[in-house]
């Protein structure tokens, strides 16, 4: 027996410079993995906001159209019953019936996604519909004005 010893352990506490530059490795390695996916994550979720920005401006164009062809709105001559540019989309036209009343197709101009934006691409009835030049006319359709490449290969223009 031993009185009046005491025994010492030699433990280690923290970590040694090796085990530190091999733990800060793998978490390098990991986070470079998690990088590309974060992207593609990124990007999916930005293709999927300028196809509902797309949606919703296209819609709001179909309910101007719609509501021209029923006289329900007065259109300009030459605009063959589509909106002369997006800003009457968001302010209102008169209605026919009751001129103090006004409606609305969108609430705002979309920001389109890609390019940060409200200036989106725009083609009239007149135009070609691979047209990358608008004629003024009218609006009949809208693109994104970004020369970027999707997913699945298109361009965002030819959305």
């Amino acid at each position: 027996m031993m009185y009046g010893c005491t025994m010492q352990r030699n433990t280690q506490r923290g970590m040694t410079l090796l085990e530190l530059i091999i733990a800060t490795s793998i978490l390098v390695i990991l986070a470079s993995a998690a990088l590309p996916v974060s992207r593609m994550a990124i990007k999916r979720q930005k293709e999927f906001e300028l196809r509902e920005a797309l949606r919703e401006i296209r819609s709001a164009v179909d309910r101007y159209k719609d509501a021209s062809d029923k006289n329900l709105i007065q259109v300009e001559l030459g605009t063959e019953g589509y909106p002369k540019d997006l800003a009457i989309l968001v302010n209102g036209v008169e209605l026919a019936t009751a001129k103090e009343r006004r409606v609305r197709f969108l609430r705002r101009i979309p920001v389109d996604p890609m390019t940060g934006r409200t200036d989106w691409g725009l083609r009239s009835v007149q135009d070609d519909p691979k047209s990358g030049s608008w004629g003024g006319q009218n609006v009949f359709d809208v693109y994104s004005r970004s020369s970027g490449v999707a997913l699945d290969g298109s361009r965002y223009a030819d959305w």
